[in-house]
């Protein structure tokens, strides 16, 4: 030490030594329902902060289409092989990819895992593997294996309007986008109402392009894995066992999330701060930094709100079809007894002021007003249900009958393909053509004073020809 100060050295490495110490006090009391982080476990986490992160070195985007779903491609339902053909058809050139329920493990475990070309991320791995929220998960899995290989992403009940490479205006060089995404909610004037603030201004996920390595990715999952672990501390659960309802999932992982992640790295990038307004009416995309931001027609048209147009729109790339967005029914939202869900306003001013006043109102009706409005209700959400149900059972019998009749079809093919192999087999053998007899020669009578005359050689018929071995075998004369 000179001069009272420490070396450059020591200076350097001392905020690293002290976070390692807070960092381990932490986590020895925050969550008993983790086991322990490891030293080398809580000395990377803390290094990783320290360091620049990974950042992405290529040019061009991979020519690579992703989804994720419950079972293999080949056996979707006709509706989802419907989706994802419209992928593959409008870009011949791209390699499509789906990850599944029984492979998605295996790519998490080998990309982040301590294997060879792994990013030795044992958080990640154990967080993903312990989760049991399927909407938490599938998140989770789309920003993991964009950060890894990049490519494009879409939800399974997505469908490409457009080929991917009209997803960069010719304006715009590749060299400088590192991510592309497109507004989904741009509702401002709701930012401070009480359910609807957190969700009026976002970007949408269901469908997004990247290059591989992207540091926002990464710094996202981080955020994630951060976010679950206080969830699982406040509930006093595992993370198996944490119960989260549908704001919770929007604000964690889901495109609350997303666009939380990304004006923080748009500010990170341009040293400013950049607030919604930066984007608020885009009528042309915008770039800042190396992420591209699309107009709502994009990824989202045809919302009904949010001036998002329809999908017959130039700018329209992809349209959402909403079949697979099941997963709110496992985690309910606010629905007022007499009024239900603000969100089934969709944004429109009236509904949703009508709906602010009744809901204020509702306390100050007689106890017999409050029952009948709870009534009524009740006999709606009834009906719809029943409508719903219907409308499911009609839809998994016309699936039902699309199987059996491709299996009936496929079954009448091979019927057909045998009863031609046994009627060629009972046809009878074609006869071998008859070998011509060679005619015979008159013996020529020869004089004393003459020489004997030469026998003219008999040419063979146009259609024989005579072989070395003296065997006559028949060929087409055409030939």
């Amino acid at each position: 030490m000179l001069g009272g100060r420490l070396p450059k050295e020591l200076r350097r490495i001392l905020p690293i030594y002290v976070a390692c110490v807070l960092f381990v006090l932490f986590f020895a009391r925050a969550n008993p329902y983790k086991s322990p982080l490891e030293a080398s476990e809580v000395i990377k986490r803390v290094l990783a902060a320290y360091q620049t992160p990974l950042q992405s070195t290529r040019s061009a985007f991979p020519r690579k289409i992703w989804q994720t779903w419950k079972i293999d491609p080949l056996d979707f339902e006709t509706r989802d092989s419907e989706r994802a053909r419209s992928w593959t058809s409008m870009n011949p050139g791209y390699r499509y990819e789906v990850l599944t329920d029984s492979n998605d493990l295996h790519y998490v475990e080998t990309h982040f895992g301590p294997g060879p070309g792994g990013l030795n991320r044992p958080d990640i791995v154990n967080m993903y593997r312990s989760l049991n929220a399927t909407i938490i998960k599938a998140d989770l899995l789309r920003y993991l294996m964009m950060y890894i290989e990049g490519g494009v992403y879409a939800d399974i009940d997505v469908e490409a309007l457009k080929p991917v490479d009209q997803f960069i205006p010719s304006h715009i060089d590749e060299d400088d986008v590192d991510l592309v995404i497109s507004v989904e909610i741009d509702e401002p004037t709701y930012a401070n109402h009480t359910i609807l603030g957190p969700k009026s201004q976002s970007f949408c996920q269901w469908t997004f392009m990247s290059k591989p390595r992207a540091p926002v990715l990464l710094r996202l999952v981080d955020h994630i894995l951060g976010w679950l672990e206080g969830v699982a501390a406040k509930q006093q659960k595992p993370i198996g066992e944490i119960v989260l309802n549908f704001d919770e999932v929007i604000t964690g992982t889901g495109p609350s999330a997303f666009t939380g992640l990304i004006l923080a790295e748009m500010a990170r990038q341009t040293g400013n701060i950049v607030t919604w307004d930066s984007f608020h009416a885009l009528s042309d995309a915008k770039l800042v930094g190396n992420i591209l931001v699309l107009t709502v027609e994009s990824f989202a048209a045809g919302q009904g709100h949010s001036n998002s147009g329809n999908h017959d729109s130039p700018k329209a790339l992809v349209k959402h079809h909403y079949h697979a967005s099941l997963w709110p029914s496992r985690h309910p939202r606010y629905s007022h007894p007499a009024f239900g869900m603000v969100e089934e306003c969709n944004w429109n001013r009236e509904c949703v002021d009508t709906w602010d006043a009744n809901k204020a109102s509702f306390p100050s009706f007689p106890a017999e007003e409050q029952a009948r409005l709870i009534a009524v209700h009740d006999e709606f959400l009834k009906e719809k249900s029943d409508k719903e149900a219907a409308e499911r059972a009609a839809g998994e019998r016309q699936e039902a009958d699309r199987k059996q009749n491709e299996i009936l079809e496929a079954c009448a093919e091979q019927l057909r393909g045998f009863a031609k192999e046994q009627e060629a087999s009972q046809q009878p053998a074609q006869p071998e053509p008859a070998q011509p007899e060679q005619p015979a020669q008159e013996p020529v009578q020869q004089t004393e004073t003459q020489p004997p005359a030469e026998t003219p050689q008999k040419q063979p018929s146009p259609e024989y020809q005579l072989h070395t071995d003296d065997e006559i075998r028949h060929t087409d004369p055409k030939s």
